[in-house]
């Protein structure tokens, strides 16, 4: 058979501050397969008016995919949306962004320091457009309680008409435990109540973290990445645990009982057990750090993750975003399964 070739034509615009690129797509396919790029950790998405918004640390600055399908990312219209001025407590180390739309305008979430870690912050950019990748993104500035405490990882959820944060943060000023924290919030750029902690690592799951540099404490026990996910009656925060420097970098779950206050901790549950973990038989390493999305018609839910394709490779570059459709059980609790294994055709979400 003739080998075939597509011609892919590239508009690259660019302004004093970004640059976009769109490129034309290529034929349609029912099937995808993992990794969605060959790199790109914490991976994020909103669905909005047909289309999804994804978004991913990329360390310098802030970008977005704008795409109807996002199995096709590699064709997406892409844009730099921010990138911090220089000489500021969040011009580098910019992780886990998420940009959604709430109260009319568009957020982005992110967290950033000024190169030294114990100073990582959490910042929020607003955009009166009704396409992110339209319009100005302005700086509102930082995020945080009145405890001032590292921070990193904020999710945004509005449950009862009332705006909660989840992120993950430092019970004192020193490095040696990541837990998660939840609040109140006034408006979608101010936390209006104290932190509450939801979740520390207690389980033996969560607490691989031993560490081999000088920079860094010893070990390190991590709740991470904190996400809300809320199905018919029950909400949920996934979140990961243990370091991402270790290939034992999971899932866990806290359940929310439904009576009372999100702000009670006792109100949450931890599952004793990982939900989603490692594969081995699979060749993926290191499953965490994810967010959830529905398919187009709304009928199917998918869980957007980043993993390693093989041991050892830690917080490194070669974490890659990945996708899979999941479940439900009997008791309303989610049913990730078991990461899919890279070059195995998977449906596109419908």
């Amino acid at each position: 058979m003739k080998p075939f070739y597509f011609l892919f034509i590239l508009i690259i615009t660019c302004t004093q501050f970004s640059c976009s690129v769109q490129k034309s797509n290529p034929p349609a396919t029912t099937t995808f397969t993992n990794p969605l790029l060959p790199s790109g950790a914490d991976p994020y998405s909103f669905y909005k008016d047909g289309y999804y918004y994804y978004t991913n640390s990329l360390g310098d600055k802030i970008g977005l995919w704008k795409t109807k399908n996002l199995a096709d990312l590699p064709h997406a219209q892409y844009k730099t949306i921010y990138t911090p001025p220089s000489g500021t407590m969040y011009s580098k180390d910019l992780w886990a962004p998420e940009v959604m739309f709430l109260k009319g305008k568009w957020y982005a979430y992110f967290a950033a320091d000024d190169g030294d870690n114990n100073h990582h912050r959490m910042y929020v950019l607003e955009n009166a457009s009704a396409d992110p990748m339209e319009g100005d993104w302005t700086f509102k500035g930082e995020v945080n309680d009145s405890a001032n405490k590292w921070a990193i990882d904020g999710d945004v959820y509005e449950y009862n008409d009332q705006l909660y944060m989840v992120w993950s943060g430092w019970q004192s000023d020193v490095n040696g435990e990541q837990d998660i924290y939840i609040a109140k919030m006034s408006n979608p750029w101010t936390i209006s109540s104290g932190r509450v902690r939801i979740s520390r690592p207690t389980y033996d799951w969560e607490t691989h973290g031993d560490l081999n540099d000088p920079v860094n404490p010893p070990h390190v026990s991590v709740n991470e990445g904190p996400q809300f996910l809320a199905h018919n009656n029950k909400l949920f925060v996934i979140y990961s645990a243990s370091g991402c420097w270790t290939d034992y970098y999971a899932l866990g779950m806290l359940t929310f009982n439904g009576q009372g206050d999100l702000l009670d901790s006792t109100a949450w549950t931890k599952n004793p057990e990982p939900v989603f973990k490692q594969s081995p038989q699979n060749s993926v390493y290191a499953p965490g750090h994810n967010s959830f999305f529905k398919s187009p018609g709304g009928t199917q839910d998918w869980i957007l993750y980043h993993a390693n394709d093989a041991p050892g490779l830690g917080c490194s570059d070669k974490r890659s975003p990945r996708m899979q459709p999941f479940t439900w059980n009997a008791d309303g609790t989610p049913n990730f399964g078991v990461p899919v294994k890279e070059g195995v055709p998977i449906p596109i979400p419908q």
